[in-house]
């Protein structure tokens, strides 16, 4: 009896070895599938991120928000649902780092936009929806 229960407790324990074993295998080639994978990658200075904004409804003023890993040049652009262009909301050199762009809603009508960032390698667009009455 004790024989038995011993051969059932090591036949238990290489099971879970052997899933163990199994699910490591599995992880080392996920990482190494997504190394592969992200080597053409572009290179994260030569971008910038837009973020969204918090609200799901603009109001009044709103802060633009991007972050650059290196000096760009910017245009930052305010455009219709048909992608005409609005209004030009900034058209400058920044550093690296955080900026803040601000701009008061209350100067066009409500409804859907865009605001897209510009840089010499890149197009980033973000959708807001404007109501100030």
């Amino acid at each position: 009896m004790m024989v038995l229960m011993t051969l059932q407790t090591q036949n238990w324990l290489v099971g879970i070895l052997c899933v163990s074993l199994a699910l490591l295998v599995l992880l080392i080639a996920y990482r190494k599938l997504l190394r592969y994978l992200g080597k053409g990658a572009p290179p994260k200075e030569d971008y910038c991120v837009l973020y969204s904004l918090e609200n799901e409804t603009a109001s009044g003023e709103v802060q633009f928000y991007f972050t650059c890993e290196s000096p760009k040049s910017i245009v930052l652009e305010l455009l219709q649902e048909d992608m005409t262009l609005v209004l030009e909301l900034a058209n400058k050199t920044v550093d690296a780092g955080g900026h803040i762009i601000r701009f008061d809603t209350k100067t066009i009508g409500d409804g859907s936009y865009y605001y897209r960032l510009r840089t010499e390698n890149q197009k980033t667009m973000k959708r807001i929806r404007v109501a100030n009455n």
